[in-house]
Parts: C-alpha cells; structure tokens; sequence
C-alpha cells in the first residue's frame, strides 16, 4: 500500500511540475495575453514597460517588448492613433528577416525588428548588428549598416558565437 501511494505522490508531483511550467509558457508567451482592441494600459499591465516607442510611417505608434533569454524573441505591439492595439508580432524570425532590404535607414531597421542583441564596429565605419532568434539550429541573424546608417544588403545567418562558447565547456 505504501508503495501505490508513493507512486501516485510522484504522479502527482511530475503533474505539478508540468503545470508550473505550462503557466510559465504562459507569462512568457504574450500572444497568449494581447488582443486587438485592447488599450495600452492594458498591454502595458501585461507586458511591462516596452524597451522603446518608434512612430510609425502610417501613423501608428508601434511598442517594442525584447523577451525571453539572451534576447531571442521581440514582440512588436502597434497601436492606433485611439491608443488600442491593431497587431502584434514576434518579429525575430526568418520570415522577418527577409523583410530587410539592402538601403533601409537604421530606423527603418529598428522598426522592423528591434534592438540587436550585440553589436560590432567594423572597418571603414561600417558597423555589424547582430540578433539571436529562436531556431534549432544555433545561429543569429546579422546585419551591416554602412557609416551613413543605411543596410549594406539584406542581412545574413552565421554561427551564433555565444553556442561555441557552450561547446567548449561541454568538451
């Protein structure tokens, strides 16, 4: 008898486990949270304080909310001119990505996809930005801004560094 009721303790306890992780994937997920029409008090209830403001072209006020460790998610909230959320978005990924042009402003860029997670002087001024995005595979995704602040093409995935950091300690 003492046996099953151990069991079932465990039972219970890998039950719990599991739920307080799910409830976890619940405060980190804000797609879960946000809706249109909401106003922007209640997304910043939920959300917190955005990392920044861009004005948008169309009039639209868009919020940036980096996430999730070593900044691979930024969820993008646009809000109308009444203040209440017409979209929202996870914008580092690949389909993203492939919205950045060769020319775009800086601005344009931090518009599209947020604030990078590293970034690196190169030679001649130029300068590389780098994000860390969510993908099996351990890249990020990165692109090079000319001296003037304009995109030097449309970006591009290399080995994410902080990955070959891991491997070594593991060796």
């Amino acid at each position: 008898m003492k046996a099953r009721a151990g069991m079932w303790m465990g039972v219970g306890l890998i039950g719990l486990i599991g739920l307080i992780g799910l409830m976890a994937c619940a405060v980190l997920e804000p797609a879960m949270e946000l809706r249109t029409g909401q106003s922007e008090a209640e997304v910043l209830q939920r959300m917190g304080l955005p990392n920044a403001r861009h004005a948008m072209p169309d009039g639209l006020t868009r919020l940036e909310f980096a996430r999730g460790p070593a900044g691979r998610s930024t969820w993008m909230v646009d809000l109308d001119r009444g203040g209440r959320v017409a979209a929202f978005e996870q914008v580092l990924n690949e389909a993203v990505f492939q919205r950045i042009i060769g020319d775009m402003s800086r601005e344009d860029l931090m518009r599209l996809i947020g604030r990078p997670a590293h970034r690196q002087g190169e030679w001649q001024g130029r300068e590389t930005w780098s994000w860390r995005y969510p993908t099996n595979d351990c890249l990020w995704f990165r692109v090079t801004l000319s001296p003037e602040g304009r995109t030097l093409g449309g970006g591009g995935y290399m080995p994410d560094p902080s990955c070959d950091a891991n491997d070594k300690v593991r060796e």
